[in-house]
């Protein structure tokens, strides 16, 4: 755009590449509906042998599943009427209330604040009863079965709206009731009800047990790597990274989704365009009270399947103001977005190749995002 310089961004990127911050990564910045800038620097593998950054190139979104499916559902069941945030779990999963979970609500849910556990590795669980003979149990139906009614047995850490813990059970379960109130599988009802439906051909997630059931195998060379799993002995291209969404099947509401950084840019700004009333996608009051900080939790920093920036030390930045919204993503990810100014910026990396053990990107992220404030301040 003119008068914008943005020669310090791209700069920045390719630094922190020769640096090894991270093998590669793809940038999208949006004044509303105009892109302003976008990006792509180094790899998107390095192993087996070094292939080069696409802008079109697909990223596991990691945790980005969060709010660009899970959430984005819920959103769309509550402006149908289908569910309501302070409905009770038990409404949906009777067995849910034990061990006193059965004040827990939906919003408590995507507020990170209902008690359940942060964490914890099913995947061990799931790949022992595979190696004692329950054949292809990995990545089935049965697999995945087997993880909802693990998350309905959980006893709280916490009394429920007590403490905000950020939690992938709550979100995997919220992947659970999207698929109870819809009568169709999370990764169906996102892409018939959200993403096609925006024309965003490529934001999918990769369901496992189809892949090997009809002997598929994905575009390698559409993807960025990640991982050298040690649980799977390879380098993961076009399969899911979180271990609990892998033995899954690929398909769950906390991890799983895949997209180029062009469909992450057009999807938030339909967001935008929701909340300031121009789509009809989703009504604005919806948008506006998922993205609203909840004060359930003294403290919190999250909306509802959104996070909002902390005071201090934030992954955003020193410019974006508490009423943006985003989140980031293990796998190198990130989204923020100032609603009322309408800038988005999405960063998609896959910092985790070869080894998740490079954390990096934690000091990248808030300056880059400064460079990209200061420039559109500035032009």
């Amino acid at each position: 755009m003119p008068g914008r310089n943005w020669n310090k961004v791209a700069h920045a990127f390719e630094e922190a590449i020769e640096a090894g911050v991270m093998p590669g990564a793809t940038v999208q910045v949006r004044l509303g509906s105009d892109v302003v800038f976008e990006g792509c620097f180094g790899s998107r593998c390095l192993l087996p042998e070094r292939q080069p950054m696409s802008i079109d190139t697909i990223f596991d979104l990691s945790s980005l599943t969060k709010p660009l499916a899970t959430t984005l559902a819920v959103m769309l069941l509550v402006a149908e009427g289908k569910l309501k945030l302070d409905d009770r779990v038990t409404r949906f999963f009777h067995n849910f209330g034990v061990h006193g979970k059965n004040m827990v609500t939906f919003r408590h849910l995507l507020a990170h604040c209902s008690g359940l556990p942060a964490w914890r590795p099913y995947y061990n669980e799931i790949a022992a009863m595979e190696h004692k003979g329950k054949v292809n149990f990995i990545a089935s139906r049965g697999a995945k079965d087997y993880v909802y009614s693990q998350i309905h047995r959980e006893r709280p850490d916490y009394p429920t709206g007590t403490a905000s813990v950020y939690s992938d059970l709550n979100f995997i379960l919220l992947g659970e009731v999207v698929e109870n109130a819809t009568a169709r599988s999370l990764d169906r009802f996102c892409r018939e009800r959200i993403y096609r439906s925006l024309g965003l051909r490529e934001m999918d997630f990769i369901d496992l047990e189809l892949m090997r059931t009809r002997r598929l195998e994905p575009m390698r060379e559409r993807f960025a790597a990640t991982e050298l799993c040690p649980l799977r002995k390879r380098i993961l291209i076009g399969e899911v990274h979180d271990l609990n969404a892998y033995v899954m099947g690929g398909v769950a509401g906390h991890a799983g989704l895949f997209a180029p950084v062009r469909d992450v840019g057009k999807l938030a700004a339909e967001l935008v365009a929701c909340y300031h009333g121009r789509s009809s996608f989703l009504p604005a009051k919806v948008v506006a009270e998922f993205w609203r900080r909840q004060d359930i939790v003294k403290g919190s920093t999250w909306a509802l399947g959104w996070d909002t920036p902390s005071p201090a030390n934030s992954s955003a930045g020193r410019f974006f103001p508490p009423t943006s919204v985003g989140h980031l993503g293990f796998t190198g990810t990130s989204i923020w977005i100032e609603p009322r100014r309408e800038i988005i910026v999405v960063i998609l990396t896959n910092r985790v190749h070869p080894s998740s053990s490079n954390e990096a990107i934690r000091a990248f992220r808030p300056m880059i995002h400064d460079l990209i404030m200061e420039v559109i301040d500035g032009g």
